[in-house]
């Protein structure tokens, strides 16, 4: 949500909240002209980033009605700790009682409400150090933080050099310290605890932290708050980790004369003379390349607060959302009595067709959104997001929700029943067994009686709460009694979901055991998309080349090898050429990750023409495509030999492992490529130099995280590339008339797509006829997403979003869109739900 600066007043819809935004063209910093439009700007571009930091935390602001002013006239700033009277009811609150007062304060745990607090000009956005817990209690803190705040005559230069000081004193008490530029004065430094200890704790840590700086440096440091103590030297004010006591929240404005932000910043920048605070502007550039550099400081929520948010009425939300008047949904007044054990799960056909999950507990039903449905086998984990609570009549409804209201569509029962409750961790984890309909449609999988696991995974987009829920291995006696077939042979939805794009969320797969019975059932550990500035300490780091191709984990047993794609495809037989994999392991058994390649006429890896062997099927294909154009398989890391379980080491401890455990086949077919004996830059401009894609930062001590996008591993990429999800192509002109002439292409954007534009460039005529008649088979009548522009959408045929492709970009507009996409691929190795969107 990005308002245009020329509007002043308009009603937007944020994650289903309506908000009215006026003044938009109000001037709040006059020194550059920045209105409350670019205010409400930033804000949305960094939602994910400051929720993560600011989440299920008591939120005090500091706000500027009129503009923070000029030097000669400031702006009358008002403080504030209680929500406003007039503040929407759907924004999240929680409640602290004094001894002789109760405070109540907002939550800034979603987009919608970081809106609204853009449009009530709160400027500057203040949290302490702990989150409510799971009851709306007060938690312990999880994370330190030192304000090192510079007196008079010194800077940020002198705040630098005592954040380099603290630095190994806090790594070694086995906390990792990340700085802050804090956009007024100094610098803030973060890490992250394990919620063990209490405020008065940590507390008295910092404290005792800032009399060993001031002990040791005497001339630069001081730990007492007397202002007389301070001139020429730096505060290192401890006391911010008291319980009562708040700092700026990172990514927060603030109110200055100039927009500055609490932008995160490496050690390395701590280094430059000319360290500076940052403004919006700049933080803005460095998200679309860094991400949130600070992620590690703040613990991911597992949940606390989203139900003690709202202790006294579980159904505020879900009645704010709705109006009785217009819906045939049930609106109480009030929740239901408690102690019922119902359940229900609903087939929902709103914008995107998913189901409703919903479990009877405290007098309502919790709620989580899968689009993918109930997982029928152990083996695949859904994706489900958190909703509102419903009410306890919500369990039998069924009926069309109008258009134009919340989750307009047709709702029907796709099964129903009673549960019986193993463990209820609020916001953390839920175990129960469902007794289902013997029609409905958990017995369609083979039994109406299933065990399950909800697992919160952490934040999602947009600040939801994103879970997992998993069929438990170990299911009731009646459950696994006249299966008629295996669970996972007639699943509920299909693979595809119908129209509904399969999501990608960070962390959502958990690790899969490595001792599988096939290569398919672990995920490999995947990148984040970075930059050399990205890198801490690049000493603590190995570089390898980034080889563009295909990820493919190996299982080798008794020297038979079985192939599998990213997303679990056996791909043995595509690749026959590395069916003696076994013979150049000094083991028995393995587990191993790395990259299939086709190398070109020039000896470097070609995506486009290993894009000749990816899609074959036929054995006398596959065999004159690998005389043609034979594959090479680049080995980066072990998971497992002879049955033990590798993960858990460092990389620099499986990388010494895999290098002892293969053997370089005599025309390299199979080899270790070594890491690279070189610098971070060295590294970068040799990749460069070679004419390869980038290269892989990895941190040495980093173990092997299955499933799992970590910032332990990083990609530098040279070019620009995305993988794309194909929703429709338009005809061609000229000499592709009544042929295709151009895909229309989106990326997951939740559990929604959103339009980056469309491709025709380096689209051959061989891809087009391949993909002709697929395309034809998946043809829809209406658009599966909602932004394509009209010039766009006025010729367009329309798809079911089943097709992953990749193109090459040279950057990304200002609404978002692709500029100059080149086609580079077909990618049949990956599913929509495999696709991540990398700025």
């Amino acid at each position: 949500m990005a308002p245009p600066r020329s509007a002043r007043q308009q009603t937007v819809t944020v994650e289903g909240r309506t908000l009215r935004l006026s003044s938009l063209d109000k001037v709040l910093y006059p020194a550059t002209g920045t209105t409350k439009a670019d205010v409400l700007a930033y804000y949305a571009a960094v939602a994910p980033h400051l929720i993560r930091h600011a989440s299920h935390r008591p939120l005090t602001r500091k706000r500027w009605v009129h503009g923070v002013g000029t030097p000669e006239e400031p702006g009358e700033v008002f403080f504030q700790k209680n929500i406003d009277d007039n503040a929407p009811a759907w924004v999240p609150r929680n409640a602290i009682q004094h001894k002789d007062h109760t405070n109540v304060y907002p939550l800034v745990d979603d987009l919608a409400t970081l809106t609204w607090l853009g449009q009530i000009a709160a400027l500057e956005l203040h949290v302490p150090q702990w989150r409510f817990d799971a009851d709306g209690a007060r938690g312990n803190p999880d994370r330190l933080v030192l304000d090192l705040d510079p007196g008079d005559g010194v800077g940020l230069a002198e705040c630098a050099e005592i954040a380099r000081l603290a630095r190994p004193i806090l790594q070694g008490m086995g906390l990792e310290p990340f700085p802050v530029t804090s956009g007024s004065k100094g610098i803030h430094l973060y890490c992250a605890l394990d919620g063990r200890l209490t405020s008065e704790q940590v507390s008295a840590v910092a404290h005792e932290l800032a009399r060993a700086l001031e002990a040791d440096h005497p001339d630069l440091a001081v730990s007492d708050m007397k202002k007389a103590l301070r001139t020429g030297r730096v505060l290192v004010d401890w006391s911010q980790n008291h319980a009562n006591k708040t700092t700026v929240s990172p990514y927060s404005l603030r109110g200055r004369f100039e927009p500055t932000v609490a932008a995160p910043r490496t050690w390395e920048e701590l280094d430059d003379v000319d360290l500076g605070h940052l403004d919006y502007r700049a933080v803005l550039q460095r998200i679309g390349s860094l991400g949130d550099i600070l992620a590690a400081a703040t613990p991911p929520a597992t949940g606390a607060g989203e139900r003690g948010s709202a202790p006294t009425d579980r159904l505020s939300t879900y009645r704010a959302m709705r109006d009785a008047s217009k819906t045939p949904e049930p609106v109480p007044e009030a929740v239901g009595p408690a102690g019922g054990n119902s359940f229900v799960i609903q087939e929902h056909h709103a914008r995107r067709l998913h189901y409703d999950f919903r479990l009877e507990h405290e007098g309502v039903l919790v709620s989580w959104a899968l689009p993918k449905g109930p997982p029928l086998t152990p083996s695949r984990n859904h994706l489900a997001v958190q909703t509102e609570d419903h009410p306890l009549d919500y369990g039998s409804f069924h009926g069309t929700i109008p258009k134009g209201e919340y989750g307009a569509g047709e709702v029907s029962i796709w099964d129903a029943g009673t549960y019986e409750l193993e463990k209820w961790r609020e916001g953390k984890e839920v175990i129960c067994t469902l007794h289902g309909r013997p029609d409905g449609g958990l017995a369609r999988g083979g039994t109406a009686i299933r065990r399950y696991a909800l697992i919160n995974t952490g934040g999602g987009p947009n600040g939801r709460s994103n879970w997992l829920i998993h069929l438990m291995k170990d299911q009731p006696a009646e459950a696994r009694q006249d299966s008629p077939h295996d669970p996972g042979a007639s699943p509920p939805v299909p693979a595809d979901c119908g129209d509904t794009p399969p999501v990608e969320v960070q962390g959502i797969d958990p690790p899969a055991p490595v001792r599988a019975p096939g290569p398919g059932s672990v995920r490999p550990m995947l990148a984040t998309l970075g930059s050399e500035q990205a890198i801490p300490d690049p000493d603590d780091w190995a570089y390898e080349m980034k080889w563009d191709g295909v990820r493919c984990i190996a299982l080798v047993k008794d020297g038979a090898v079985t192939l599998a794609s990213r997303n679990g495809i056996d791909t043995t037989a595509t690749y026959p050429e590395l069916g003696d994999l076994g013979e150049y392991l000094s083991a028995d058994s393995a587990v191993l990750d790395g990259e299939i390649v086709a190398l070109n006429a020039k000896g470097r890896p070609d995506f486009g023409l290993l894009q000749t062997r990816m899609k074959l099927t036929h054995r006398a294909e596959i065999d004159d495509a690998r005389r043609k154009t034979p594959v090479r398989f680049m080995l980066f890391d072990l998971l497992e030999l002879e049955g033990n379980d590798l993960t858990g080491l460092d990389y620099c401890q499986r990388r010494e492992l895999l290098e002892k455990a293969v053997e370089e086949a005599e025309d390299g077919h199979v080899q270790v490529p070594p890491a690279l004996d070189a610098t971070l830059a060295e590294a970068v401009e040799a990749s460069r130099q070679l004419g390869l894609e980038g290269i892989m930062a990895k941190r040495l001590t980093s173990d092997y995280q299955p499933g799992t996008r970590s910032a332990s591993w990083v990609k530098i990429k040279h070019l620009h590339t995305q993988e794309v999800v194909v929703v429709g192509w338009r005809p061609g002109k000229g000499n592709r008339a009544a042929k295709i002439g151009s895909l229309l292409v989106a990326v997951p954007d939740g559990v929604d797509l959103r339009y980056v534009g469309r491709v025709g460039s380096g689209l051959t005529e061989r891809d087009l006829a391949e993909v002709g008649s697929r395309l034809r088979k998946l043809a829809r009548k209406t658009a599966p997403l909602d932004d394509v522009p009209g010039a766009d959408a006025s010729d367009a045929h329309w798809v079911r979003p089943a097709l992953v492709g990749e193109v090459q970009y040279s950057e990304h507009t200002g609404t978002g869109r692709l500029r100059h996409p080149v086609w580079r691929g077909w990618r049949p190795d990956k599913t929509p739900s495999d696709v991540v969107v990398e700025l």
